[in-house]
């Protein structure tokens, strides 16, 4: 939906009672009507994709450049280098200097971001409307001629590192959780943690990372979303000027093709870490890929065990039975495949052979036995509260964009998605789990103190 005034929004609901608003039956009854999105669409001589879309912001802006880059194109043996370019995107180009990126956001009042994923690598900045051109002109810039030598290169490499070093090994569930992609995948190289490896990094050169922004950072590989407040004619002129002279390379964007193969058998596997206060268990399941008809229903699946204090698993796990210090269930989709999970962090004396079973006899007790209107309905809106919260910005619209075009292929998949989302019966979280879950080939991962380490004395964690 475009970002609504308050008039506009009070009209969308209009149609709607009270009680589908507070989590009553009536949201089944009468789904929230959502005014489609009015996208512009464009694609340069060059490849470059143009989506923009008036709305979001009142004299802001929000510039999105989505890479189709993500951790499963890094190089074999060179796990990071999708990560690695997130940071060395700021380290300047032919005509800016290292950081002047967040000088021309941050001190005009704007802000600036990025994030690397499995299928993506994304840049965003939000500034007032009249510094638009002028971020166009940086975003096509650090596209065309960013600066890589071998200083930068050594630099933005320590502080990849470092950040392995805080979010894996200083983390006590940090090699848990790091763990779960090599037991989700056997083949397609979602396998390979987006945040890279030491190891790999440290073999990379400089010449490696040039080939692979050669290979990747191209505009026939680029997304270009701007949403908020402008003039779209001044937009087209202004993306005419500084990225359609951009080249377009002879050779075509190379592509993941592994497919990953049916699970035909269960699997179990330790993990270990050097200061790991209480066990874990961790179940992992194939799931299906982000465009598949089912992920609605997962993702409803996924808040009713676990979106917040009243979730199923928190409820049994953490407080009736007192096992678990945390207890989550998350559906995992990405562009070529997907995989679920679900774990539990002990509590007391509870080892992850005793953790499993009560964890599983949850997700059959959702699966198997009636689901209340009330409570299904209740997260039905949660969700639908929260996707329609983040399009009130110029930067929450964009990401949602950025999402269907990345997911999906398609940017006009945002104006289905929230009906898809209220369209999710019981019978649909019954049905995926069903045939996901229950009964299917299943990798579980057992998380301990290993030996070599001196234990600690259990503390309360708090789950990722």
């Amino acid at each position: 939906m475009p970002c609504f005034d308050r008039r506009q929004l009070l009209a969308g609901l209009a149609g709607a009672p009270l009680a589908s608003l507070a989590g009553g039956s009536a949201l089944a009854a009468t789904p929230l009507a959502v005014p489609p999105l009015p996208l512009r669409q464009r694609r340069l001589a060059n490849g470059l994709q143009v989506i923009s879309l008036r709305a979001g912001g009142v004299g802001t802006v929000a510039i999105n450049v989505w890479y189709r880059v993500g951790g499963k194109d890094d190089p074999e043996g060179r796990s990071g280098f999708a990560h690695l370019f997130e940071h060395l995107m700021f380290k300047g180009s032919a005509h800016m200097l290292p950081e002047q990126f967040d000088r021309l956001t941050e001190d005009v009042g704007g802000e600036n971001n990025a994030f690397t994923a499995e299928d993506v690598t994304a840049y965003h900045a939000v500034v007032p409307s009249h510094h638009l051109e002028r971020i166009l002109w940086a975003e096509a810039d650090r596209l065309a001629s960013l600066r890589l030598d071998e200083a930068n290169f050594r630099s933005e490499r320590a502080v990849v590192q470092e950040e392995f070093r805080q979010r894996v090994l200083a983390e006590p569930y940090g090699r848990l959780f790091n763990a779960i992609p090599a037991a989700a995948y056997q083949r397609h190289p979602y396998r390979r943690p987006v945040i890279g490896s030491i190891e790999d990094l440290d073999a990379a050169t400089l010449d490696d990372v040039r080939r692979f922004h050669a290979t990747y950072y191209r505009p026939d590989n680029a997304v270009l979303i701007v949403t908020g407040d402008f003039d779209p004619a001044q937009l087209d002129a202004w993306v005419d000027r500084y990225f359609a002279p951009i080249a377009r390379p002879a050779t075509p964007v190379p592509r993941v093709d592994v497919a990953e193969p049916a699970w035909r058998s269960s699997r179990r596997q330790a993990v270990t870490g050097p200061s790991v206060p209480l066990p874990a268990v961790v179940a992992i399941w194939q799931g299906p890929k982000a465009g598949h008809p089912d992920v609605a229903a997962l993702s409803v699946t996924q808040a009713l065990l676990s979106s917040g204090e009243s979730s199923r698993l928190n409820q049994s796990l953490v407080y009736r039975q007192r096992i678990a210090q945390a207890a989550a269930f998350q559906a995992d989709p990405h562009t070529d495949a997907g995989a679920i999970f679900a774990y539990a962090i002990a509590a007391g004396r509870s080892t992850p052979q005793q953790l499993l079973p009560p964890l599983l006899a949850e997700l059959r007790r959702l699966a198997q036995g009636p689901i209340p209107a009330e409570e299904l309905d209740k997260v039905k809106t949660q969700m639908l509260t929260a996707s329609l919260g983040a399009r009130q910005s110029a930067q929450g619209l964009a990401e949602a964009i950025g999402w269907a075009v990345i997911h999906r292929n398609d940017p006009e998949a945002i104006n289905r998605e929230l009906a898809e989302l209220q369209a999710v019966t019981a019978a649909d979280v019954q049905r995926v789990l069903r045939q996901y879950v229950l009964g299917r080939p299943s990798t579980v991962l057992h998380y301990t103190q290993g030996r070599s380490a001196r234990p600690r004395t259990p503390t309360r964690q708090e789950s990722r």
